[in-house]
């Protein structure tokens, strides 16, 4: 049975992933056995509602303990350091939205793992629902894409990465649906509510609701040559399954369908947004490649 190690605690993530696997037992075959946490109090907490044997007092620790890990920090910029030496005993790994917090970072340790053949995947578990592949799927018969506008939850002044720690989320379905085409961003500040405006070289222009009132509901509009769809991106029963089915069927294989553009261009995008928040202008996505 494939064991997996958590690097992180304090996100929700780690204990519903390990509940997924380890109580509900709904990934056959695997199991969360290990944990390291920010704080003792963190991982024991994590351990306990998880069911989660070991607990290691360094992320290295995993090495020759696991077959498989993740990293989940709450702030992006710990990712990929924490996850390097395990990287270099290539051990697979997913890696918790967003991938990375710079993309310079990003491109370097994906060139490694394509060195070690190591598989990495990422991604947000939001286009993972069910809602958004309905949306995908019927987006698709619309022609040309002319603009896509969605509404979620984001508070820009996170300590946990600002716009990056719950803008991922829009960003990412956002991205997809756009082919991946992002040239430009700009971010409006309002006074706690926002929009961002993404521009694409197809012509597309397209807008992100960020909104830090309430518990506003994840909302995709696309609109196309041949019409419009509009969708409520609602969660599956467990929000976690079908991204946790998706990482251990690489764990398994060692095959993904992520790449690099689906798991830097969100990233991008990010940091590109971060910049015009500080910047106050229009700014260049920097290069994926």
């Amino acid at each position: 049975m494939p064991n997996i190690g958590i690097i992180g605690a304090e996100n929700s993530h780690t204990v519903a992933i390990a509940r997924t696997l380890n109580i509900q037992k709904l990934v056959r075959g695997f199991r969360v056995t290990h944990v390291w946490g920010e704080t003792a109090r963190s991982a024991k907490d994590a351990q306990e509602r998880g069911e989660i044997p070991n607990i290691v007092k360094d992320p290295k620790d995993l090495i020759g303990q696991v077959d498989a890990a993740l990293v989940d920090h709450r702030h992006a910029k710990y990712h990929l350091a924490a996850v390097a030496p395990l990287l270099e005993a290539k051990i697979p790994l997913f890696v918790d939205k967003p991938f990375c917090y710079r993309v310079s970072e990003g491109k370097k340790f994906l060139a490694r793992a394509r060195k070690l053949k190591v598989p990495v995947c990422s991604f947000s578990v939001l286009p993972k629902q069910a809602a958004f592949a309905e949306l995908s799927k019927e987006a698709r018969k619309l022609g040309k894409i002319i603009s896509v506008v969605s509404t979620g939850p984001c508070d820009i002044k996170s300590k946990y990465g600002g716009v990056s720690f719950y803008g991922i989320h829009q960003v990412d379905m956002v991205v997809r649906l756009l082919g991946h085409d992002i040239t430009h961003v700009q971010l409006n500040r309002g006074k706690g509510n926002h929009t961002a405006t993404l521009f694409s070289a197809s012509g597309a222009i397209s807008t992100l609701n960020l909104i830090s009132e309430g518990r506003p509901a994840f909302h995709v509009s696309v609109l196309g040559e041949k019409g419009r769809i509009d969708k409520t991106i609602t969660y599956d029963d467990n929000t976690y399954l079908s991204g946790i089915q998706t990482f251990c069927r690489m764990f398994r294989t060692g095959k993904t369908d992520e790449t690099d553009t689906t798991m830097l261009m969100p990233v991008a995008v990010l940091e590109a947004l971060e910049k015009s928040i500080q910047q106050k202008k229009r700014i260049k996505v920097p290069s994926i490649t």
